[in-house]
C-alpha cells in the first residue's frame, strides 16, 4: 500500500518489515521519531536506555541471543556510542545489527555540526544512507541483510531532511526473521589483545567483500542523462557559492565539456530538482565502503571529463575520489560550503542558473529566537543565578536557553554530562576564589546519561562544588521521552524509578536539598547557602515540565494597569506571556499558565 511517510516513520516501518525484534535509544533529535514509530508495532520490543553507550551494548545483546536488533541516535550520541562500536566491529554479530544515526547539518538542533561517515571509517564498519522516505524503508531492511551476510554492525544514516520530510513509499507486510541460536566463540567474542589481533585482519577483508558487493548490489546506481549519450554541457559559477560559514571558491573555464555528478542524500535531491535528467549522476546508497571500480566505470564508460562531487559537510567522497588519480577534472569544496546544510538554491546558484527556485520574498522577516516556554519551571532558578552574578557551567537540555537575554545565566556548555566535570576541574584549579561563585546545572535526564559519573568525581576528589540538577521530570528537548527517573518506560507504563537523592547521599554527597523553582527567593537563598559550606552538595530544583499534560495550571494572570509602573522588571525572566503594551505590562491569557514568578518581581503588586 502506497503511502505518505515521515522519513523516520518509514525507517521505523523497514526495522518492522525486516523482523526486527529488539531496539534500545537514547532520543536525540532529528533521530527520535525512529523509535516512537517503531514503538507502536507489538512485534517489536522498543526502550529507551539511559545513554547511547548503554543502548547500543543492549542492542549488541540482543543480537547475540538470535534476534535482530536496531539502536538509534543523533551524530553526537554516536560520539558516546564510539567505544562498543569500534571494538563491535571486530567481534562482528549473530544476528542483524542495525545502528541508526543522523546528523544535523545546519545544527538545527545540535552543538556541532559533524560528519558521522568519518566514524564509519575509522571503525570499519559499512554505512548506508537513504536519500528519501522509501529508500529510508527499503535501506532498514538491507542493512540487516547485510549485517548477517558479512557479519558486521551496519551504521544506518540519516539526516535532518530525510528524516524530517515526507514521501511516497510501499508499506509490506513483515517477514519474520528466523531467530540464530548463540554459539559460544571465545576467540570472536572476547576481545582480548590475543583475540583481537586475530580479528583485525577479518575486519580488513570484510571491507573488502563488503565494497566488492556494493559495485553489483544495486545500493549505488548510475543514472544516464537523456540525449547525447548522457553528456551535459553546463557553465558553473565563477564567484562560488556562500552558505553558512566557509563558501566555495568557484570554477571556469569548463563550459561544454562532459559533466558528471557524483552525490547520495538530499544532495541527491537537490541536483535532480535543479538539472533533472540532464545529468550523469552516480547516486551512492553505501557511502563507506566507496565503489571504486564503479566510480572508474562512471568516468571512462561515459567519458568523462569534469567529475563534481555534491556532499554536505566534509569532502569526504571528494577525497576518496582525488586519491583515485582519476583523469578527468574533479571539483567538490571548490563549489560548495564545507559548512551549513544545502539547498536548491545553493546548487542553482552553483550551476550558473539565471534565478534561485522559488519565490524571493522582499520583506525583512523578524528572527524568532528559541526561549523557554511560558511556565518553563527553570526560569525562576536561572534568575535567581543571574541575580546572583554567577559563572554557571551549563549542560545539553532544554535549560541551556538559559544562556539567552534577558537571563544570560550560563557561562558555557560543552557536551552532555559536562557540567559537573567542568565544575570539578574549575573549582579544584582555581581554588576558593572559584568555588563560592560557581555552580553547574543538569536536567534530570542529562544526569542519567552522563552526569552521574562528573557528580562521582566531585564526591570522590572531594571539590567545594555546588551543583543543580533542573528535575522537569522528563526529556524535555526531545519532545516529552521517559528517563530512569521519572518512574515510566517508553510505552508509559510503571518502570524502575531512580531516586535523585538517594542515589546522591548513596554517592557520597551529604549535603542535598530540594528547591521549588518557582519559589525565586528559596532558590537564592538555597545557592547562597550552599556556595558557602566547605564540601560538595547537590540542590534538586523540581518542578514538572509546564507543557506535561498531566500538569494543571492556574488562572493566568492579570495586569492592574493602575499600579503598574512600566518598570519592566516582569520582562526581566523573558517570559513569553509578557509584553509591554501601550507603557503598560501585558499578559497574554493564551500562554499563561499562572506560574506567578513574574509576580515575585513587581514591587507594586500589579501582577494578580
Amino acid at each position: 500500500m502506497k503511502q505518505l511517510m515521515l522519513g523516520n516513520a518509514a525507517a521505523a516501518r523497514g526495522l518492522y518489515e525486516a523482523g526486527c525484534d529488539f531496539i534500545s535509544s537514547y532520543p536525540g533529535t532529528p533521530s527520535t521519531e525512529i523509535t516512537e514509530e517503531a514503538a507502536k508495532f507489538k512485534e517489536i520490543y522498543c526502550e529507551w536506555a539511559p545513554n547511547e553507550k548503554v543502548a547500543l551494548e543492549s542492542a549488541f545483546g540482543a543480537c547475540l541471543s538470535g534476534r535482530r536488533a536496531f539502536c538509534g541516535m543523533k551524530h553526537v550520541g554516536l560520539n558516546v556510542a564510539a567505544d562498543p562500536l569500534y571494538t563491535m566491529s571486530y567481534t562482528g554479530v549473530n544476528a542483524g545489527l542495525v545502528i541508526g544515526v543522523a546528523d544535523d547539518p545546519g545544527m538545527h538542533s545540535s552543538q556541532n555540526e559533524q560528519d558521522s561517515r568519518h566514524h564509519a571509517i575509522a571503525s570499519k564498519v559499512p554505512m548506508i544512507e537513504p536519500a528519501d522516505a522509501d529508500e529510508a524503508r527499503e535501506f532498514a531492511k538491507m542493512a540487516f541483510e547485510i549485517s548477517e551476510k558479512f557479519d558486521t554492525p551496519v551504521l544506518y544514516k540519516m539526516c535532518t531532511r530525510v528524516a524530517h520530510s515526507q514521501s511516497i513509499t510501499e508499506a509490506v507486510e513483515r517477514k519474520e526473521a528466523k531467530h540464530k541460536a548463540y554459539e559460544k566463540n571465545i576467540q570472536k567474542y572476547v576481545m582480548a589483545p590475543a583475540n583481537a589481533i586475530r580479528r583485525h585482519p577479518f575486519v580488513e577483508q570484510r571491507m573488502k567483500d563488503i565494497a566488492a558487493w556494493s559495485e553489483k548490489s544495486g545500493i549505488n546506481r548510475i543514472e544516464k542523462a537523456s540525449g547525447d549519450a548522457g553528456a551535459l554541457k553546463i557553465s558553473l559559477s565563477g564567484a562560488g557559492v556562500s552558505g553558512n560559514g566557509l563558501s566555495g571558491a568557484g570554477v571556469s573555464g569548463v563550459e561544454g565539456k562532459k559533466v558528471g555528478i557524483i552525490t547520495s542524500s538530499t544532495s541527491y535531491q537537490y541536483v535532480k530538482e535543479v538539472l533533472g535528467d540532464s545529468v550523469n549522476i552516480l547516486k551512492l546508497g553505501m557511502v563507506n565502503p566507496l565503489p571504486e571500480n564503479m566510480i572508474r566505470s562512471f568516468v571512462s564508460d561515459l567519458k568523462l571529463e569534469v567529475l563534481i562531487i555534491v556532499e554536505e559537510l566534509d569532502p569526504v567522497i571528494e577525497s576518496f575520489v582525488r586519491g583515485m588519480n582519476l583523469n578527468c577534472e574533479i571539483h567538490g569544496k571548490d563549489m560548495f560550503p564545507i559548512c551549513g546544510e544545502f539547498s536548491q538554491n545553493l546548487l542553482k546558484t552553483a550551476f550558473g542558473k539565471e534565478a534561485p527556485c522559488g519565490t524571493k520574498l522582499d520583506v525583512q522577516i523578524p528572527v524568532r529566537p528559541p526561549i523557554m516556554c511560558a511556565g518553563c519551571p527553570h526560569r525562576g532558578l536561572f534568575y535567581a543565578l543571574n541575580k546572583l552574578k554567577l559563572t554557571v557551567f551549563g549542560d545539553i537540555g532544554c535549560y541551556t536557553l538559559g544562556s539567552v537575554a534577558p537571563l544570560s545565566a550560563m557561562d558555557v556548555t560543552l557536551c552532555m554530562g559536562a557540567s559537573f566535570s567542568g565544575l570539578h576541574g574549575w573549582n579544584k584549579a582555581g581554588g576558593a576564589e572559584n568555588e563560592k561563585k560557581t555552580v553547574a546545572v543538569i536536567g534530570d535526564s542529562t544526569f542519567m546519561h552522563s552526569g552521574m559519573t562528573g557528580l562521582a568525581t566531585i564526591a570522590y576528589n572531594q571539590s567545594n562544588s555546588t551543583v543543580i540538577v533542573l528535575d522537569n521530570s522528563i526529556t524535555g528537548m526531545t519532545g516529552h521521552q521517559q528517563n530512569p527517573t521519572t518512574g515510566k518506560n517508553l510505552y508509559g507504563d510503571p518502570a524502575g524509578r531512580v531516586d535523585l537523592e538517594a542515589l546522591a547521599r548513596a554517592m557520597g554527597i551529604n549535603r542535598v536539598r530540594v528547591v521549588d523553582p518557582y519559589n525565586i527567593a528559596e532558590c537564592e537563598n538555597a545557592v547562597r547557602e550552599e556556595l558557602e559550606v566547605e564540601e560538595p552538595s547537590l540542590i534538586i530544583s523540581r518542578r514538572p515540565c509546564a507543557l506535561l499534560k498531566e500538569v494543571k495550571h492556574n488562572p493566568p494572570l492579570v495586569v492592574d494597569e493602575a499600579k503598574c509602573k512600566s518598570c519592566k522588571m516582569c520582562m526581566k525572566i523573558g517570559c513569553p506571556a509578557i509584553a509591554m503594551k501601550g507603557g503598560k505590562a501585558k499578559i497574554d491569557n493564551t500562554l499563561c499558565v499562572g506560574c506567578k514568578v513574574c509576580s515575585q518581581m513587581c514591587k507594586f503588586d500589579a501582577l494578580k
